[in-house]
């Protein structure tokens, strides 16, 4: 029996289910980075003198959570168009 066709089908399930979870990565920085403008927001209403501080502060921090996003959006390309390629070529 030729189990080719099935190990083939369980690496491309396998590669399609984690890129999906890869790609829920990005929810968190979005999450992240709307809470953080909030509460910069928020200051800044509060005391308007802090405006130069607050606003670096916070465009660093997104820029940290976004790193995140990007990660997991890199990782899910990778899963969906190099990875079935690789697992193809291990298989026969």
């Amino acid at each position: 029996m030729d189990y080719t066709i099935l190990a083939k089908g369980i690496a491309l399930a396998g590669c399609a289910i984690g890129a999906g979870c890869a790609l829920i990565a990005g929810i968190g920085p979005g999450i992240g980075e709307g809470n953080a403008v909030a509460k910069a927001l928020e200051a800044i209403g509060r005391q308007p003198e802090c405006k130069g501080d607050v606003t670096s502060t916070m465009l660093l921090g997104c820029a940290i959570a976004e790193t995140t996003g990007i990660y997991g959006f890199v990782t899910g390309l990778l899963l969906i168009f190099v990875a079935p390629g690789m697992f193809m070529g291990y298989l026969g």
